[in-house]
């Protein structure tokens, strides 16, 4: 038997409020980088403590009769792009009261669906009943700047999508016009693969044949073989992307058309 321990903590981090304008020690604080992960909701825990290390009330902070009180959290990405901002929230402990000095943020699996993975900075302040901004530090030297690095390890998700823009008239078959050909990825699929394309059209009358190939490399030549596998017939009048699901395991596939593209497809876009 093999026993693997795995850890369930908080992802707890110190920092320093200089309410008092003065520093009594010089050492980091909060140096280490945070790390969040794409996929799923994260949620960080904060100490606020003041410049003799004591855990500072943050309830006035957070005061429901106080509109503009709060703590804020802020995060930017490598070109200095606001990509996060979130408030933060009170940690209240077994005696159903709020743990002094401690609160916490969470960052949105949705909000990171479209940010790649990279290093982020981040900011933490508060606002008071005056609306007055108080910073907080990353170490005692009064930097201000956290680093998190955004991962996609934990949850990988979905492969990126192939775009298909372009079109050549077939030289053997007089009147059809042929994409370009993309990767339908055998390996990684098995024989119920199952494969899906959104046809972006304007005006286009016709049919659009998806073709696939188990050829091991593609030349151009008119020796490859192409099978058809699904058609789709098209009025003219179609006003959003039309999807086609087909399943098959394939090395290459293409699509295939009986009248002339051009400024009436704009793009395909297949996963597989």
């Amino acid at each position: 038997m093999q026993l693997t321990p795995r850890y369930l903590v908080n992802n707890r981090t110190t920092i320093v409020a200089n309410e008092a304008g003065f520093v009594t020690e010089y050492r980091p604080v909060y140096r280490r980088n945070l790390t969040v992960y794409k996929g799923i909701d994260n949620t960080l825990e904060f100490r606020v403590l003041n410049a003799d290390q004591k855990p500072i009330n943050i309830t006035d902070y957070l005061s429901s009769t106080v509109d503009t009180a709060e703590i804020r959290f802020i995060a930017f990405d490598e070109n200095m792009n606001q990509v996060l901002d979130y408030p933060g929230e009170l940690i209240i402990g077994n005696d159903s009261a709020p743990v002094k000095g401690l609160f916490k943020v969470v960052v949105k699996e949705n909000d990171l669906l479209n940010l790649n993975e990279q290093y982020l900075s981040y900011n933490i302040y508060l606002v008071n009943s005056n609306n007055q901004k108080v910073l907080t530090y990353t170490d005692t030297h009064f930097g201000n700047n956290g680093i998190i690095y955004l991962s996609g390890e934990a949850f990988p998700g979905p492969r990126a999508n192939y775009e298909i823009s372009s079109f050549t008239e077939d030289s053997v078959s007089a009147g059809t016009w042929n994409s370009e050909s993309v990767t339908a990825q055998p390996a990684l699929n098995g024989n119920e693969a199952l494969h899906t394309a959104a046809i972006y059209t304007d005006g286009y009358a016709g049919d659009v044949t998806v073709q696939g190939t188990l050829e091991n490399s593609i030349d151009g030549s008119a020796s490859v073989h192409w099978a058809d596998i699904e058609t789709v017939t098209f009025s003219g009048s179609e006003n959003e992307p039309t999807p086609v699901n087909f399943n098959g395991v394939f090395s290459y596939l293409r699509f295939v058309t009986d009248s002339n593209p051009a400024n009436t497809i704009s793009k395909i876009i297949v996963r597989n």
